[in-house]
């Protein structure tokens, strides 16, 4: 059944418990882009109209849009407006290390404050980049960086809960508790766990505004300009970790390595 642009509108927003307003306001655009209600290549209604339609605040709409362009769903034309897409970005696979080690420098290490490692409904970001559906579940891990005591990055990461990860790697599902606490990055337990056993794959970079949540958190301005890097890694052939990396401008040693990583044993299904 084909559904009206006011008729998607009109729907109350969903808002699963814990969920963040503006994570709710991008999971619904973004089903409403994929399902084309909202037409690839059609001008997006102004943030105003959103907002007033969702019963949710221009704050809201604003931050929504920002991760949806970060994401490739959307383009903003200077004094036009927002668009959708002509064509909809395919989820990659891609190989990096973990991202505190990307960018320690000799005599400089990486500091890693572990915010939050909680069970989420997956948004369309998640469901796509980690090829599950509506009714599963996955690890939420987000992680703030700082070096010599300033906040440089924000790391969100995403695995698979329940039988998609033990699909993947029985181990990793059987020891992921383990991972809940500790001051590494999601990725750099995985690796600690299982080894070099990420990978291949492509990375995309875009840029990016802070926004008012993310900003607090990196000591910044809402509109200061951010480096995002977007990876999904595969393992035993399945995608198997999502990440995004939130990066302060001014990095000097940020240093993106893709070349293969060896065989490896893995244990357990």
């Amino acid at each position: 059944m084909t559904i009206t642009l006011d008729e998607f509108l009109a729907t109350p927003l969903s808002v699963p418990v814990g969920q963040p307003l503006r994570v709710a306001v991008y999971s619904r655009m973004a089903h409403g882009i994929r399902s084309h209600v909202f037409g690839l290549g059609s001008a997006l209604p102004r943030e105003s109209e959103l907002g007033e339609r969702l019963n949710v605040s221009r704050t809201v709409v604003r931050e929504a849009l920002m991760l949806l362009e970060e994401d490739g769903l959307i383009r903003t034309r200077r004094g036009v407006g927002r668009f959708v897409v002509p064509a909809l970005p395919r989820p990659g696979l891609e190989q990096l290390h973990p991202f505190e080690s990307i960018l320690s420098a000799p005599g400089h290490p990486i500091q890693v404050e572990r915010l939050e490692m909680t069970l989420q409904r997956p948004t369309d970001f998640v469901m796509q980049g980690l090829g599950l559906d509506e009714d599963s579940n996955a690890w939420f891990c987000e992680s703030r960086l700082s070096l010599d005591g300033e906040p440089v990055a924000l790391v969100q990461e995403h695995i698979p809960a329940g039988i998609y990860l033990r699909a993947i790697s029985q181990v990793a599902a059987d020891r992921i508790q383990e991972l809940q606490v500790g001051s590494h990055t999601l990725l750099s337990g995985l690796a600690d766990m299982l080894g070099p056993v990420f990978g291949p794959g492509q990375c995309r970079i875009t840029a990016g505004i802070a926004g008012v949540t993310r900003a607090k958190l990196l000591n910044l301005q809402p509109c200061d300009p951010l480096l995002v890097l977007t990876q999904t890694a595969g393992l035993s052939g399945k995608a198997a970790y999502l990440a995004k990396y939130v990066v302060v401008p001014g990095i000097e040693q940020l240093s993106i390595q893709q070349a293969p990583q060896p065989a490896a044993t893995i244990t357990g299904p």
